[in-house]
């Protein structure tokens, strides 16, 4: 009984691992949200590092977080640098692609808790009055990440994540 048990497991283990070779080799997240007001009133908090503490969740989840800005003060060249808990980990923001007001592309580089090199990128479409914002992350998978997400994991620490950020960001850009 012992060895049906076992030998069990072993394939149902072997398929998950053959099932998440088989999953693309790259993944995409994305949120969005229509917010009541102008491009041109949303953009500068997206684009601006210095800005992100206002709506950022994960400024929210460390505080105490150490933050670094460096090259161009907004737009394409500024970096940030953070440092905190196990909640936000250890990485790098560069802003690599401006367009004002409709785009921003970040590129992000994780280091802690796990390393990842992947980007975010903000879309900005006005309909009149509003404007949809729509924040994407996007890159490459690689062969544990493929396992984790036959389980959701991305979906389920980044998605909730990204839909609060677009919330503060409303209410901030609504004000």
């Amino acid at each position: 009984m012992l060895k049906v048990i076992v030998l069990t497991i072993i394939v149902l283990v072997a398929a998950l691992l053959i099932y998440a070779a088989t999953r693309p080799d790259t993944f995409r997240l994305q949120r969005s949200t229509t917010i009541t007001a102008l491009p041109e009133k949303i953009f500068p908090l997206i684009n601006d590092f210095h800005q992100w503490p206002l709506w950022s969740p994960w400024e929210k989840m460390d505080p105490a977080m150490k933050k670094t800005h460096s090259g161009s003060p907004q737009g394409t060249g500024a970096q940030y640098e953070w440092e905190g808990n196990s909640q936000v980990g250890t990485g790098k923001m560069e802003i690599a692609e401006s367009m004002p007001p409709a785009r921003t592309l970040i590129a992000l580089d994780f280091l802690k808790p796990f390393e990842a090199h992947n980007f975010a990128e903000f879309t900005l479409t006005p309909a009149g009055d509003t404007t949809t914002v729509t924040w994407a992350m996007y890159g490459p998978q690689p062969f544990m990440a493929k396992v984790m997400n036959i389980f959701g994991m991305t979906e389920r620490m980044v998605g909730p994540q990204f839909e609060i950020g677009l919330s503060n960001l409303k209410a901030i850009a609504e004000q």
